[in-house]
């Protein structure tokens, strides 16, 4: 079955380039001129969006908050596709959830290869894993749900891949950059302030359990049962 792919921009001819390159190497593909449409065709069936930054009314930074805040949105995967290129963008895309971060112009070649590896991400990821427990905590991987404390709590796609990476490997310390490999994969630069921010963003959610995730100085991060 066809994968669709939600195409978000203002300007009508990367609509139209982007749309017919898709089509023809298979993708069933919808558009969205603003951020209002793109959030509300998102609710329909995506499994992959291409979100430009720079657009009138809601822009990219806005639609991807909001996506990443509802459950039933969240999980979609995001590429930015923009003009914006300085690091600071990039890292605030990727902060914000995005598989990846491409800047425009764009080739079409290079934007299928990233499109393919995202899948490739998503489809690997996590889904046959079984129900882990560290504490209060309860991590199930087959619904992308964490209870604490017999409590439901949201965390966006991003930071529960983290938490069920940490647990599933409790008591060990586990470097940045073996982190961002496991995450986010090769194709995709991503600094050390990335991770350092999701992490920051767990703990919150945590609450009290916050202790339970440690930062090893100059390391890493070690999840551990604290008694």
């Amino acid at each position: 079955m066809a994968k669709t792919i939600l195409i978000v921009d203002d300007e009508k001819d990367i609509l139209e380039l982007l749309k017919y390159n898709l089509q023809k190497d298979g993708y069933d593909v919808m558009i969205a001129r603003n951020g209002n449409e793109a959030i509300a065709k998102a609710n329909q069936k995506t499994d992959l969006i291409i979100l430009d930054v720079m657009m009138p009314g809601l822009d990219g930074w806005e639609v991807a908050r909001q996506l990443k805040k509802k459950q039933s949105t969240a999980a979609i995967p995001i590429i930015f596709l923009t003009a914006k290129s300085t690091e600071a963008d990039e890292v605030l895309g990727l902060e914000l959830g995005a598989d990846d971060y491409i800047v425009k112009p764009i080739s079409i070649p290079k934007l299928m290869a990233r499109i393919r590896n995202v899948f490739r991400k998503h489809e690997k990821h996590i889904p046959t894993a079984s129900t882990l427990r560290v504490g209060a905590i309860e991590i199930s991987p087959a619904n992308y749900t964490v209870k604490i404390d017999n409590k439901e709590v949201f965390f966006p796609k991003k930071e529960f891949e983290i938490l069920y990476y940490l647990a599933s490997r409790i008591d060990q310390v586990i470097n940045r950059e073996v982190l961002l490999q496991a995450i986010w994969g090769s194709d995709v630069v991503v600094i050390d302030r990335t991770i350092d921010v999701h992490i920051r963003k767990i703990r919150e959610k945590l609450g009290k359990h916050a202790r339970y995730v440690e930062t090893i100085k100059g390391v890493g991060y070690r999840m551990r049962e604290i008694k």
